[in-house]
């Protein structure tokens, strides 16, 4: 294989929702390139793409997979992005280090809320977008109204360059008002046979042509001239109106094609071949320091690692893009993340599960090696003198978690560590161990994506693993003024133990007055402020703790083990042992002893004196609430709906955006924890949601109750 420049690569991802069909076009394009001999099906479980077992077993992409063809002298490296949400990670992944998107629509469809999702990406990072209606053999596919549809959502952007002549299972012919001729199949698919467009026909094609030619010429002044003086454009100029247009998000040229009769796909990557912007015309990408970085084969040598592969029989399959330079076997190179050096082995150029050795990779280029000694995915290789690193790909929020634990206790330790493993393949994966809730806790985009993990858990790692629901972090507080004392007296023979602490505490609010005088029953209690210590606790919201001792009743050497006191009890609430916030203690009063009080005293002493005023303090459970945005059709809009008011949730708005009703609401976490299966079985999976945490709020009286008496009955049983 040949060494190829900068200005012949281009990088494309094929993003979709699941079911549009992106694996049997990968197997397409593959077979027309001549790197496979025998196109592969999912169905059959050999397709290039999906040859990990779990995607052999479930018959879903999990992973993106790296392939690259050549083509009319270029080299086209493709990414193949799982389609279904729970793994947007991998498509999210793609999009960032490649240059231009594919998206394709199932033809029995339409645009799906996946197709949303991934477009919202590419826009978010400014990425060129070519649409591509798969499965147009369907009989359900309604090619007009998908079109119709398109353009609602897209705009004038979105402009055919294709039609099919009919759909359904007659299939075998399209319009290409590009190049103005019309492209028949055999049954088989492959080469098209070239043939004028018949005259019922003609007046529909020459429409759609005119529509093309205005939309490329508007990317371009002299263009835009030479259409104004001859009302047309030739196919050279056409080509060149629709790249600028491509780059600067102008144009969404729309495509045909039947990938499972490969039908359709020859055309498609001529197109790719010799109208998609090559690496050299795309915006620059910025380093961690903000420099721009051009893709310049004699520039310093920096490659970006964005994935990694766990493949049997070999271990970490570690891939990578040039971002400046070139790379050879034997380069020495230094981690710019983790400090280490690497010297590269083989480096190959990505077919799948398959590789090809190559002799260099130059800025652009995108590639693979193995056997590297320190390098995950986020790191950065630099040359001699280099110090970039790169941070541009940032993964969604998770949407569904599970409490995890080894089936055998002896297995933890293996098993966080073929988490943390698997983890390297698929950043959205995130586990965390929790000491609030005393549970290892895994957090992903679905339950789909979840129970992938524990299926590779339990069949590759041989680690078998229990899912439970996970706790939820709740917080505790008060809702009003109370006041404590307690004494602590322990005589044990030799020196004592004597510590004594009167203190009153009330709940906080940010800006606050400082407190002056108090009343409680006849007593009043006026405030002479010694100190003032503000903590910002590490679970949210503050604690104020006040010396207002006067007299010397207390030594001030004692008033940090009356606060670390205070802060024991912090984290362990009356009501549920969670965590309390938002509580200020001021420490009025309280007596020592010349020789039996100590920091032990009066740390016990202050526990007690808190936590009996905080059970006359008016305690409350906070709760955590999430912001919630829904992406629904309107079909589903009612059910979906009642289901969120079902689940305690407050809805605060409703748009309408792209084709799809956007809900937004307010949402206990508690009730968050099946949301995706359930919303998935409401809509037929054709539903999305985004989450993010907006704030703690007081849980309702009856549920406080139930969670009160469910903590009562654990510690029962623990005792």
């Amino acid at each position: 294989m040949r060494v190829y420049q900068t200005n012949e690569i281009k990088n494309i991802a094929l993003l979709g929702s699941a079911g549009s069909g992106k694996t049997t076009l990968a197997e397409s394009m593959l077979f027309e390139a001549g790197i496979i001999k025998r196109r592969g099906s999912v169905e059959g479980k050999n397709t290039v793409s999906d040859y990990f077992p779990v995607e052999l077993e479930y018959g879903y992409s999990v992973f993106p997979t790296v392939f690259h063809v050549e083509w009319n002298n270029k080299k086209l490296n493709i990414i193949d992005c799982p389609g279904s949400d729970d793994f947007i990670g991998g498509a999210i992944t793609s999009m960032n280090v490649t240059d231009q998107a594919v998206i394709l629509i199932n033809g029995q469809y339409g645009p799906e809320v996946g197709t949303q999702n991934n477009f919202r990406y590419t826009e978010k990072l400014q990425k060129p977008v070519i649409f591509l209606i798969n499965q147009l053999d369907s009989d359900k596919c309604d090619f007009d109204s998908i079109i119709a549809t398109m353009q609602d959502i897209y705009g004038p952007k979105c402009v055919q360059v294709q039609y099919p002549v009919s759909t359904g299972a007659g299939f075998n012919s399209i319009i290409d008002v590009l190049i103005m001729k019309k492209l028949s199949w055999s049954a088989d698919g492959g080469e098209p046979k070239r043939e004028e467009i018949p005259a019922e026909e003609m007046d529909k094609a020459m429409e759609l042509h005119k529509a093309l030619v205005e939309a490329a010429a508007e990317n371009d002044e002299g263009l835009m001239e030479k259409f104004f003086e001859s009302e047309t454009l030739t196919e050279d100029e056409l080509r060149e109106g629709i790249r600028k247009g491509l780059v600067t998000r102008s144009i969404f040229p729309v495509f045909c094609v039947c990938a499972g009769k490969d039908m359709g796909v020859q055309r498609l990557m001529e197109f790719l071949g010799n109208v998609v912007p090559f690496v050299s015309e795309m915006p620059k990408l910025h380093n961690t320091r903000g420099e721009e970085i051009v893709p310049d084969c004699t520039g310093p040598e920096s490659l970006y690692f964005f994935k990694t592969g766990m493949e049997p029989h070999i271990g970490e399959v570690s891939y990578f893009k040039v971002m400046s330079g070139s790379v050879k076997p034997g380069d020495d190179l230094v981690n710019s993340d983790r400090g280490s050096r690497e010297r590269m082995g083989q480096i190959y150029a990505c077919a799948g599960a398959n590789r090809v050795a190559v002799d260099q990779l130059m800025a652009g280029d995108i590639g693979c090696t193995v056997k590297l000694k320190d390098v995950k995915t986020g790191n950065t290789l630099n040359g001699k003198d280099v110090e970039w690193r790169f941070d541009f790909i940032k993964y969604p929020n998770s949407k569904y978690s599970r409490a995890i634990k080894a089936d055998n206790v002896q297995d933890t330790e293996k098993m966080m560590a073929a988490i943390l493993k698997m983890r390297q393949e698929d950043p959205t994966w995130v586990v965390e161990q929790s000491k609030e809730l005393r549970q290892t806790i895994v957090h992903g985009q679905g339950e789909f994506h979840l129970r992938t993990l524990k299926w590779r858990l339990e069949n590759n790692e041989k680690l078998h693993v229990s899912f439970g629901e996970p706790k939820i972090p709740y917080r505790e507080t008060i809702t009003k003024s109370a006041k404590a004392e307690y004494r602590h007296k322990k005589q044990s023979g030799g020196a004592g133990q004597f510590g004594e602490v009167h203190l009153i505490v009330e709940p906080y609010a940010e800006g606050m007055p400082d407190p002056v005088n108090y009343k409680f029953g006849d007593q009043e209690f006026k405030m002479n402020i010694k100190g003032k210590e503000v903590v910002d606790l590490e679970w949210g919201g503050k604690l104020v703790f006040i010396n207002s001792v006067v007299g010397g009743a207390i030594d001030a050497r004692f008033m940090p083990a009356i606060l670390k006191g205070i802060m024991d009890c912090m984290e362990h609430g009356p009501l549920t042992g969670s965590y309390a916030r938002d509580v200020r203690v001021i420490v009025f009063d309280g007596k020592m002893h010349p020789v039996d009080s100590n920091e032990l005293s009066f740390m016990l002493a202050a526990r007690h004196a808190f936590a009996d005023a905080f059970k006359l303090a008016g305690p409350k459970i906070l709760e955590p609430i999430y912001d919630l945005e829904v992406y629904v059709p309107s079909d589903f809009m009612g059910d979906v709906m009642s289901d969120l008011q079902g689940r305690r949730a407050l809805i605060m708005g409703m748009d309408s955006e792209a084709g799809y009703q956007k809900l937004q609401a307010k949402i206990p976490l508690k009730e968050l924890a099946n949301y995706s299966i359930s919303l998935s079985s409401l809509t037929g999976g054709r539903a999305s949601f985004t989450t993010k945490f907006a704030s703690y709020e007081l849980v309702p009286n009856d549920i406080q109750g139930k969670l009160i008496a469910e903590h009562e009955a654990e510690q029962k049983d623990e005792d």
